[in-house]
């Protein structure tokens, strides 16, 4: 950790620089574990998520993840693209699309799921697992205020 962030912690202090700083430095270590497989930092949430829970309409991936719809159409686009993710009309609404894994995607999956547990448990180093509870429970707490 550099100096600049030691030791700066009180009550007035923000929190938000420190989950900026977090969010791209863990976009940087998983946009570099995820480079052989062609997944970008922000496609594989999109991917993971149908993956454990498919078929997903795009709409229902949106709010599950809390992403809006363009950014979850123009990842879903570029999951298709590279072979990981088919859509196909949904039989109850045509209007919809359900999104399933393809084969390379089933394929792949393990790889991430591999890749992101090297960097959480690089996160979670010093780190207990009640400390890491209660970051999660604090978090979670955090973006439900945002959003009410």
């Amino acid at each position: 950790m550099s100096e600049s962030w030691k030791g700066q912690e009180n009550a007035s202090e923000s929190h938000g620089p420190y989950i900026s700083a977090i969010y791209r430095h863990m976009q940087v270590h998983i946009s570099a574990e995820l480079a052989p497989y062609q997944i970008g930092s922000g496609q594989y949430i999109f991917l993971m998520a149908i993956a454990s829970g498919q078929p997903v309409t795009q709409k229902a991936l949106s709010e599950k993840l809390f992403i809006d719809k363009t950014t979850t159409a123009k990842a879903i686009a570029k999951l298709e693209a590279e072979g990981y993710v088919r859509r196909e009309p949904d039989p109850a609404d045509n209007r919809y699309h359900l999104l399933y894994l393809t084969e390379a995607g089933h394929e792949v999956v393990p790889k991430v799921q591999e890749a992101l547990s090297r960097i959480k448990n690089k996160t979670r180093s010093g780190i207990s697992d009640e400390e890491y509870d209660l970051l999660l429970r604090l978090l979670k707490k955090v973006l439900h205020n945002l959003m009410d």
